[in-house]
């Protein structure tokens, strides 16, 4: 079954505008920078800290959700090849990309670390999934093969993992999904809801990966809202929710209540913003998707999503070093930075594309070669 064309041009439209906005959420710049469902600020309320928590924490968590969803839906949607053979394909468009821009960011992260400026840079920004931010020279080569393999700096590409992993999984998840599903949703929805994982397994991806093999296998319109998620009701849900919780996120301490709070504002967040992002913006869809400029951009999705960590952590840190002085200067590193990042990512796209059309391909997967 084929989709139609402006549903394709939907799921080109949010991959793109979920990777920029995924640049923007890892230029988040408060004092605890790791943000989870129940984070909160141990800083004042102000302009500055407010925003940045409201979008990053609250109003762009809904990207990840909706690319698994449309990941699973995809892939459902090809599930008549041989089963092997859509592995080797995966193992070539994904494991491959994964290794490769994951031996990247440690070849970038040993650079910075042969410089005084730049090593400061590094360590203060801490984004070592090992927690161990020593230069490679004293963690060994144990510990860098690690990293390259299974906890790589570039901690975004936790998702290509974790997607590798679904799709090796498919014919046991699609059973699943078709054979039982009122179980199976309420196992993962728990697991979500809960924020249960163990490995590479957790309640986020396995939710909306199977639940974009439901729409799929069961036909659900998804060209039309039904009558339960009409955008009168979850777009209200959707930004007074994410207030709500960015408001909280100020007042409470660490502790039981909080995380149970927080995380159930946050999913009602991540479910009203799939909600309205995919019914209520067709307009923006049909207007961007019409202009030339952004549909060439868009093809560079996957190289923004590849590149911008630790780019972004790093330069954080030196810009920090230069500009703490500027009145709302963490405001406006959280709005110029990740701008420039996504640009800098762009051009590089652009230039290894017309460069080395082979070795992009490589690098991507085959994305973006249009």
């Amino acid at each position: 079954m084929l989709i139609d064309t402006f549903i394709s041009q939907k799921f080109r439209f949010f991959s793109f505008l979920s990777m920029l906005l995924l640049v923007f959420v890892h230029g988040y710049n408060l004092h605890n920078p790791y943000l989870q469902p129940f984070t909160v600020v141990s800083e004042p309320l102000r302009v500055t800290t407010f925003t940045e928590y409201l979008f990053a924490n609250g109003l762009f968590r809904f990207r990840i959700p909706m690319l698994f969803i449309i990941s699973g839906y995809l892939f459902a949607l090809h599930d008549t090849k041989p089963y092997n053979e859509r592995i080797k394909k995966r193992l070539r468009t994904l494991g491959i990309p994964y290794l490769f821009w994951s031996a990247f960011a440690l070849l970038l992260t040993f650079l910075w670390q042969q410089f005084p400026a730049t090593a400061q840079a590094v360590k203060n920004a801490s984004i070592d999934q090992m927690g161990d931010n020593r230069p490679y020279t004293e963690i060994g080569i144990g510990g860098v093969l690690l990293r390259w393999l299974l906890v790589p700096v570039s901690f975004q590409l936790w998702f290509i993992r974790n997607l590798l992993i679904y799709n090796a999984a498919y014919p046991w998840l699609v059973k699943a999904v078709t054979k039982a599903p009122a179980i199976w949703f309420s196992i993962v929805g728990l697991m979500w809801v809960s924020g249960f994982g163990i490995f590479f397994i957790e309640g986020e991806g396995l939710l909306f990966f199977t639940l974009g093999i439901f729409l799929q296998k069961t036909s659900f319109n998804i060209a039309n809202a039904p009558s339960w998620l009409k955008i009168k009701i979850w777009a209200p849900a959707f930004l007074i929710s994410a207030i709500i919780k960015t408001y909280l996120a100020f007042q409470f301490d660490w502790g039981l209540q909080s995380f149970l709070i927080l995380s159930l504002l946050h999913k009602l967040c991540v479910f009203s913003g799939l909600v309205t992002m995919w019914y209520g913006f067709d307009w923006l869809v049909k207007g961007c998707m019409k202009q030339t400029w952004f549909v060439w951009a868009s093809a560079f999705a996957f190289i923004i999503y590849a590149m911008h960590v630790p780019l972004i952590n790093y330069s954080m840190q030196v810009v920090f070093n230069y500009f703490n002085n500027f009145p709302y200067y963490r405001l406006l590193s959280f709005v110029f930075l990740p701008s420039t990042i996504l640009l800098i990512c762009i051009f590089a796209g652009a230039l290894v594309r017309k460069v080395s059309p082979a070795f992009y391909s490589i690098i991507t997967g085959g994305r973006g070669l249009q």
